[in-house]
């Protein structure tokens, strides 16, 4: 009568979990004195696509002997046939005569791929107060200068001729570069060109002896 019990008793909470967490979660009683034929009751099939009277396998693709311990295994992550992601745990009944095992299986594959989602669409780079400071830093405007002389003239620093070096740096002189801390030794790293070359240049454009 105690196995009756038990069994009916397992069903309950089957029917009751399954109708809880929905059709993503199977829950399943294993006859653990039959292997062969272990599967006694199951809800949610679809999920591992298993029957009543298969043989145990874990998630449908272990062998017990490689896998079942004997005790209770809880949240383990395992996969379906169809590789769908799952949370799986496995309880343990013993009597005389009986020997059940309830296994829940969560697909939380959608879950995992809506995750993926939101994290994307959740990620944000600095806040707002540090983002227009920096906008404002004096370093931001000079380098802001510095890649739009580059862009007027079309290719890179080290392909560029004397006189294209001398339009670059009237550019930034026209829009007030140099007005700016110590701008001639930063454009002059950039350009890997000598300070005194920019000077020279500054003389050139600005008409000076």
């Amino acid at each position: 009568m105690e196995k009756e019990r038990t069994l009916d008793f397992l069903k309950r909470i089957s029917d009751g979990l399954a109708e809880m967490f929905g059709e993503n979660c199977e829950v399943v009683i294993h006859d653990m004195l039959n292997f062969d034929s272990s599967i006694i009751y199951i809800a949610n099939k679809h999920v591992t696509q298993r029957e009543v009277g298969d043989p145990f396998k874990i998630l449908g693709t272990k062998d017990v002997e490689e896998f079942f311990k004997g005790s209770d295994i809880v949240n383990y992550k395992g996969a379906s046939k169809h590789s769908n992601m799952l949370k799986s745990s496995t309880f343990h009944v013993k009597g005389e005569g009986y020997h059940y095992a309830l296994g829940v299986n969560f697909d939380y594959t959608n879950i995992s791929i809506a995750h993926s989602i939101l994290g994307e669409m959740m990620n944000v780079g600095e806040d707002l107060d540090h983002a227009i400071e920096r906008q404002n830093s004096v370093d931001y405007i000079l380098e802001d200068l510095y890649n739009q002389a580059v862009a007027r003239i079309g290719k890179p620093v080290p392909l560029m001729h004397k006189n294209e070096r001398v339009r670059l740096i009237a550019y930034l002189d026209k829009k007030g570069a140099f007005t700016i801390h110590k701008s001639i030794p930063i454009i002059s790293e950039k350009m890997d060109i000598s300070r005194f070359t920019i000077y020279n240049y500054l003389k050139e454009i600005r008409g000076e002896e």
